[in-house]
């Protein structure tokens, strides 16, 4: 903020400019400072890092719902951000068609709820598929029935829960899909003159493709918007520990199962032999009774083990590690 001049001051520019030793011109107007007007109707609650940092957030959600969706839908999907942009709640509702599919979503522990709008050529594609069509969207829009709104909970209740990753860095959040509204008019969550933050999202099933909205309320995103800046964001990703993830991934190949199997023997017979094969027919191995078996992990040698039995089933003890490079 300039200095403020006191009076004699301003009387002894005043007596240096009547006098000609300072000259009026001096004062060039890039000295003056510019004034930059305040829109009350539209107040700056988002900067340009907050937008940002709301876009890195939901790039990562994109890929959680590119990967996850095409368990449901059986199609390809891809999600790309588009762009982030802050203006009020009604210029929000006033652009949205008729039906349209927007999923209130409560965002605890934060004050309030968020929006995801869905477009409707989405919304019948995804119907479509969810009951074995090809994913065609229809030719016409309608209103959409009490049924297919029901199919449409299950996908949108799978898109809010992969809400809550991409958002640990900042805060954790639990995120719960309150209903599915078709009218815009039913989801008047907030004042239409409150600022909101609205992430538009292209979403790509198949060869059809289309829009989702996400609304975030200034009054939700309020208490950490602090937070939302991508210095704390990256920092805050980076200061998590390496032994978490670690652990993690440790603890995710322990589950995985894996095939094994034991290898009594090889045999090669004549396909005139094996059509004319009665019960009680022996077929002779390659290996004797008292030879240690081969045991295969998938289709690797890793063990050598004798058979045997345990609790009434067939089984095989181990005698020998094979420790290959």
């Amino acid at each position: 903020m300039a200095d403020v001049l006191s009076q004699s001051e301003i009387d002894a520019l005043l007596k240096q400019l009547s006098s000609g030793e300072l000259d009026a011109e001096d004062f060039s107007e890039e000295s003056v400072v510019k004034i930059k007007d305040y829109d009350f109707a539209r107040p700056a609650k988002f900067s340009k890092e907050h937008l940002r940092t709301l876009e890195i957030i939901f790039e990562n959600f994109g890929r959680l719902v590119s990967s996850n969706l095409p368990a449901y839908l059986r199609k390809n999907v891809q999600i790309d951000v588009m762009n982030s942009e802050a203006v009020t709640y009604s210029e929000f509702s006033n652009a949205l068609s008729n039906p349209v599919l927007l999923g209130i979503v409560n965002f605890q522990p934060l004050n309030g709820n968020i929006l995801i709008e869905l477009a409707s050529n989405l919304g019948f594609t995804i119907i479509d598929r969810m009951l074995g069509g090809l994913g065609d969207p229809l030719d016409k829009a309608r209103e959409f029935s009490e049924i297919e709104l029901s199919v449409l909970e299950r996908i949108f209740v799978v898109i809010v829960d992969l809400l809550r990753e991409p958002w640990q860095n900042v805060v954790e959040i639990h995120p719960r899909l309150e209903r599915i509204e078709t009218n815009s008019q039913f989801a008047q969550i907030i004042s239409p003159s409150e600022m909101i933050a609205i992430i538009t999202i292209n979403m790509t099933i198949g060869n059809v493709e289309g829009l989702m909205n996400v609304c975030l309320p200034f009054m939700t995103l309020e208490d950490i918007m602090d937070k939302l800046n991508t210095k704390y964001w990256f920092s805050t990703m980076q200061s998590r520990d390496s032994d978490d993830y670690e652990a993690f991934i440790e603890t995710a190949i322990n589950k995985a199962q894996i095939p094994i199997k034991a290898l009594l023997g090889r045999s090669s017979i004549s396909v005139m032999d094996f059509v004319n094969l009665q019960v009680g027919d022996i077929i002779r191995l390659d290996s004797h009774v008292d030879d240690e078996l081969d045991v295969y992990v998938g289709n690797i040698v890793k063990f050598k083990a004798l058979p045997g039995s345990g609790s009434e089933a067939y089984a095989v003890k181990v005698t020998e590690i094979i420790r290959e490079e």
